[in-house]
């Protein structure tokens, strides 16, 4: 069976990215596995692709590339129209909606079609317009479901799915937990909140200078980041490590994971977190690292809202004075991780697969 998964970028440092990719690394064992790239934007991708897996672009976006189309969305739509109208594969995975739509219009009727989402789209028209055409719409959590849920309402639109996104094939690195590190991992962004988690890690410090807080990613959010650590004087305690594609084994070298955004959308930071066996402390609320685990058993949630940084900088301390909770919840953390296994995940798409296809 010939299995495409359909990408905005196979080049970036993207959740969503890592997680098609350790699932088509998987898959392609079993299966032939083409990863069709809308934009290509560097050399290399960021994140390694398995051998097996063929991989090509339709956009060369990299930096002094010159084309024969203006640039802009004009280039990127007849780039996108003559590949899916040519495209030869048994199945076809979309991973945005806007990607899914032009799957409904143009993608031969005989190629099993499925929308693999993570988030409620910006514009939910052409979902309702177009998305009845497809076989099958999966989600990564439940509330995700249900958001798409409510937006077909009403349509004759195709079945709904929740399948956890996939940790890279094991062994997994795992963490001793012995080190007197906070780690936190993804794009410096404004949605992912790292300057709350700053902000609460210098009350952590003043009480325990000895515990260190390692941030890894990078983004536009960088300047102001540093210019918060130098004003909160945390250059002996905050480190910036960059960005990594071994994300997971950096986790490995941590006793706490911290995650500051409210909505965690994909949430492969937290996934991989738990692949380490480090429990993670968040936020509670919708969408937010709440819909990948279990407080008490590998996690820690704090309530959103008024005073919500003391309040993290105080789950932060109880967990980092109280070692043997710690340890508790690390062997929690590889027991929910066993989920997001490679093989089960994969596992679940073909048993779905089977049951779309003629």
């Amino acid at each position: 069976m010939k299995i495409c998964f359909l990408i905005p970028s196979a080049y970036g440092m993207r959740g969503d990215t890592r997680a098609v990719l350790n699932l088509a690394t998987e898959l392609a064992s079993r299966h032939e596995v083409e990863i069709v790239s809308v934009r290509r934007v560097r050399e290399t991708p960021f994140f390694p692709v398995d051998p097996r897996i063929s991989l090509r672009w339709l956009i060369d976006a990299r930096p002094g590339v010159r084309h024969l189309l203006p640039r802009g969305q004009m280039r990127t739509e007849v780039a996108l129209w003559r590949t899916l109208r040519g495209l030869r594969c048994d199945v076809l995975v979309t991973t945005r909606p806007g990607l899914s739509v032009q799957a409904a219009r143009h993608v031969p009727r005989e190629t099993v079609r499925v929308a693999r989402e993570w988030s409620r789209p910006a514009v939910p028209g052409p979902v309702r317009r177009f998305y009845p055409k497809l076989d099958a719409v999966v989600t990564s959590t439940e509330t995700a479901k249900e958001e798409f849920a409510r937006i077909l309402e009403g349509t004759d639109g195709p079945p709904l799915h929740v399948i956890p996104d996939a940790l890279p094939l094991g062994p997994w690195p795992r963490s001793r937990m012995d080190n007197r590190v906070v780690s936190a991992g993804g794009r410096w962004l404004p949605g992912k909140a790292f300057d709350r988690l700053i902000e609460a890690f210098a009350i952590v410090t003043d009480k325990r200078p000895d515990w260190r807080l390692r941030l890894y990613g990078g983004g536009p959010e960088e300047k102001r980041l540093r210019a918060l650590v130098g004003r909160l004087d945390l250059h002996n305690n905050v480190y910036f490590m960059g960005t990594t594609p071994d994300l997971q084994g950096e986790f490995a070298k941590a006793s706490i994971v911290a995650v500051t955004s409210h909505a965690e959308t994909p949430g492969m930071t937290v996934i991989e977190a738990l692949g380490c066996g480090v429990p993670v402390v968040g936020f509670e609320g919708a969408r937010g690292p709440g819909e990948f685990v279990t407080p008490g058993r590998d996690s820690v949630l704090v309530p959103q809202g008024e005073g919500e940084i003391e309040a993290y900088a105080s789950a932060l301390l109880a967990l980092i004075d109280d070692e043997r909770r710690r340890m508790v919840l690390a062997a929690g953390a590889l027991e929910s991780a066993a989920r997001h296994a490679a093989p089960a995940v994969a596992t679940r798409w073909e048993a779905l697969v089977a049951s779309l296809r003629p």
